[in-house]
């Protein structure tokens, strides 16, 4: 592993050098988060398809952003590859001191609350909120799970799953009154509440709305390419069929994915 790893990163440097390939060597910190991201999600997807040769390609991809950041790090002086490596296994020895250590952990609650325990002891400071620390550039969805989490690690929460419920009725006919009065910033803001409500309901019965919301867009997409590729086929153009037709195909569609 540690030949393959190496090779690597030589043929990042490689690239990033003179003679090499002018695009590797224009890329800075900055440029490549777009990419990071864009890899990550392509990852998400290998999973959900199951399709292990497509994983390993695209943890590949992703992978080289990791080499691409040391490279550019290593050019400054400031990092290497190795540097990142060890500051990694310190970190996951420090933070599992019932693995590494004499701690007794016995269950993932109690890592968890342990893991947050020595992060703020790493960190030497006392922030400023029991929220800080979720990263700003978090889609909003998964934000808003990471805030809810941290606000009932201090107690902010409710107490049953009934009683967020409730709430996202409450929210919800909040709603339905802006709706009727036409303000669309009040608008905007209680549906932002209701999505915040939902997202807090997941937390309590375990769903995470992120994952949830993506793999419902991921039906949505197979249904409606169901009904395009139907009509399709009877040479009915999409724009000149009836929304009967169409529902007519969408639980069709349905059918299939309970089959």
């Amino acid at each position: 592993m540690n030949e393959q790893f190496e090779r690597a990163m030589k043929i990042m440097r490689r690239l990033r050098s003179p003679g090499g390939c002018p695009w590797d060597a224009e890329q800075t910190h900055d440029s490549l988060k777009r990419y990071l991201i864009e890899e990550c999600y392509e990852v998400v997807e290998a999973i959900d398809k199951g399709d292990d040769g497509h994983l390993k390609e695209e943890l590949g991809d992703l992978l080289l952003q990791p080499l691409f950041h040391a490279a550019i790090a290593e050019e400054r002086g400031a990092f290497t590859i190795d540097d990142i490596l060890e500051t990694l296994s310190d970190k996951l020895i420090r933070r599992h001191p019932h693995v590494f250590g004499d701690q007794d952990i016995k269950t993932s609650d109690e890592q968890v609350a342990n893991w947050e325990k020595i992060k703020k002891e790493e960190k030497g400071e006392e922030r400023k909120s029991a929220l800080s620390g979720v990263p700003p550039h978090l889609p909003s969805l998964m934000k808003a799970q990471k805030i809810t989490e941290k606000a009932a690690r201090v107690g902010f929460d409710w107490e049953h799953t009934d009683q967020v419920y409730a709430k996202v009725l409450e929210e919800l006919h909040e709603l339905e009154e802006t709706m009727q009065e036409g303000n669309q910033k009040r608008i905007e803001a209680e549906l932002g509440d209701l999505l915040f409500a939902i997202v807090n309901l997941g937390r309590f019965i375990s769903v995470d709305p992120e994952e949830a919301l993506r793999k419902t867009i991921s039906r949505f997409e197979s249904r409606f390419s169901h009904v395009e590729e139907s009509l399709h086929a009877k040479g009915v153009n999409l724009k000149d069929a009836t929304l009967e037709e169409m529902d007519a195909l969408w639980e069709e569609a349905k059918k299939r994915e309970n089959c």
